[in-house]
C-alpha cells in the first residue's frame, strides 16, 4: 500500500488594522511580514481609519452625498499622509520618525505593502466600513484585495493561530 502524502494546512494569522496612524500601520506590517516569512497565511483586515493606510495616495475623494464627500475630503488618507499616534507635532514629529526609518533601513509604508502583497498577505477592506465611509473598491491601491465583511474576518479569526487587533 502507498504512503499517503502528508497534508500539512499553513497556521493562520488574522490581524484587525483598526487605527491609521502611521506607527500603528508599521506595527501591523511588521508583524504581518514576519508571519508570512515564517510560512504563515497572513491575512490583513482594515476597518474604519484602518482604510486610510491602503487609500490611493492621489485622485480626488469619493463618496456619494454631500457628507460622505466632506467626510473623505477632510479624511484623505493614503500612506503619504499618515500621522503619529504620539508627538505629531503638527507633523514635525511624523518627519523625524520617516527619517529614523529611513537611517534604520526600515521599509516604509508604501514598501510594506508592496512586500506584504508579494509575499502573499491579503489586505482586505472591510465592506461594512466603506459603505458608512462612502468609499468604493477604486479608493485603494491596486494591491488591495477585493472587500469583505465581518463574516469573512471572523471566519478566518476562527482558524487563525493568532489574532490581532492593531
Amino acid at each position: 500500500m502507498p504512503e499517503q502524502a502528508k497534508t500539512t494546512e499553513k497556521e493562520k494569522m488574522t490581524i484587525v488594522v483598526f487605527s491609521g496612524e502611521l506607527d500603528k500601520a508599521l506595527a501591523a506590517f511588521i508583524i504581518a511580514t514576519t508571519g508570512a516569512s515564517m510560512g504563515m497565511e497572513v491575512n490583513m483586515f482594515f476597518t474604519f481609519w484602518g482604510l486610510n493606510i491602503l487609500k490611493k495616495n492621489e485622485g480626488a475623494p469619493g463618496g456619494k452625498g454631500i457628507m460622505k464627500k466632506m467626510l473623505n475630503f477632510m479624511n484623505r488618507g493614503g500612506s503619504k499622509r499618515l500621522k503619529l499616534s504620539q508627538f505629531h507635532m503638527f507633523g514635525m514629529g511624523t518627519g523625524m520618525m520617516k527619517q529614523f526609518m529611513k537611517e534604520s533601513k526600515l521599509p516604509s509604508i508604501d514598501e510594506f505593502i508592496q512586500m506584504a502583497k508579494d509575499m502573499g498577505v491579503k489586505m482586505i477592506p472591510c465592506s461594512t466600513s466603506c459603505g458608512v465611509m462612502g468609499l468604493g473598491e477604486g479608493a485603494f491601491r491596486e494591491e488591495v484585495g477585493s472587500l469583505a465583511g465581518a463574516a469573512f474576518f471572523i471566519n478566518e479569526a476562527r482558524q487563525s493561530k493568532v489574532t490581532l487587533f492593531i
